[in-house]
């Protein structure tokens, strides 16, 4: 698979106007903390691989092309996710 760059920002400023924690996020996007602390910590242009960028995408339910800076972060990307309505826990 082939290495994406990603913008760490942007993906530090959506996971909290998300209201997600690192704990959480990790976990639906099936990363370590760790991972995803190294992700949001590196310098602009981190390499990730592109199923690593999809499953985060699609956790913070937001387009691929906003965590790699190719398209913009819109008012919609900083709104809080809708609370999960799982009552079995394997939503997160």
């Amino acid at each position: 698979m082939a290495d994406i760059a990603i913008d760490a920002p942007t993906l530090k400023t959506i996971r909290k106007a998300r209201k997600l924690g690192r704990p959480r996020l990790a976990r639906l996007a099936g990363l370590s903390e760790r991972q995803l602390s190294r992700l949001e910590q590196a310098a602009a242009g981190a390499g990730m691989q592109t199923d690593t960028l999809s499953r985060l995408a699609l956790a913070l339910d937001v387009p691929e092309g906003v965590l790699t800076g190719a398209i913009p972060v819109t008012e919609a990307d900083l709104t809080p996710l809708a609370a999960s309505k799982c009552t079995s826990g394997c939503c997160g």
